[in-house]
């Protein structure tokens, strides 16, 4: 994990486990507003999609994780390659040899505390995200037995299912993330 976020410029310290958890209530604080104005302004009619792009910027610039950028390790690191070298025909040309180095020597994987620390949130994300999909299915099981329930709201059932499957697509992308920097104690500088 980073100990520090580069924003606009200015280098902000996240080694204190406070920052950052401010920073993820920070993020769902904005994500929860503008969930909200996107349904008092048009109820949610195609400014869902500006609430999902808000998240993938949010997960790129702070969160990580699936991303380029942010405070969390890549949880797929990408792997080193031969995309950066020449072909092996060109490489006989010009006498070029670059071996490949090998896994243990490359630090491109995850350690075994950082594969655990991953698993882990996933599993607690998923657990979280499994109870965001049963509220739609309940309620869409609700509307198939009794459509006569959902005349009386200010949201048409299309509308709920749509804000209630919106929200579970922002916790699918932030979670893991959120929950690896709200868990993560202060980091200690070496020296």
């Amino acid at each position: 994990m980073n100990a520090e976020l580069v924003l606009f410029g200015k280098r902000i310290d996240m080694a204190l486990r406070r920052r950052r958890r401010l920073l993820v209530l920070a993020i769902y604080t904005v994500l929860a507003a503008l969930l909200a104005a996107a349904w008092v302004f048009t109820h949610w009619r195609g400014s869902g999609m500006y609430v999902f792009w808000a998240a993938l910027l949010a997960c790129k610039l702070f969160l990580g994780g699936y991303y380029k950028g942010g405070l969390v390790k890549p949880f797929q690191p990408p792997r080193p390659d031969k995309w950066n070298m020449p072909s092996g025909v060109l490489a006989l040309k010009l006498r070029i040899y670059q071996p490949v180095p090998q896994d243990e020597e490359t630090g491109w994987r995850n350690d075994e505390r950082e594969l655990i620390q991953r698993d882990r949130a996933h599993y607690l994300a998923y657990q979280a995200l499994g109870m965001a999909v049963i509220l739609p299915w309940f309620l869409s099981y609700l509307r198939i037995l009794r459509p006569q329930l959902f005349g009386w709201g200010v949201a048409t059932a299309d509308q709920a299912y749509y804000g209630l499957t919106l929200i579970a697509l922002l916790l699918f992308l932030t979670l893991p993330q959120a929950i690896l920097l709200w868990t993560e104690p202060d980091m200690r500088e070496s020296g």
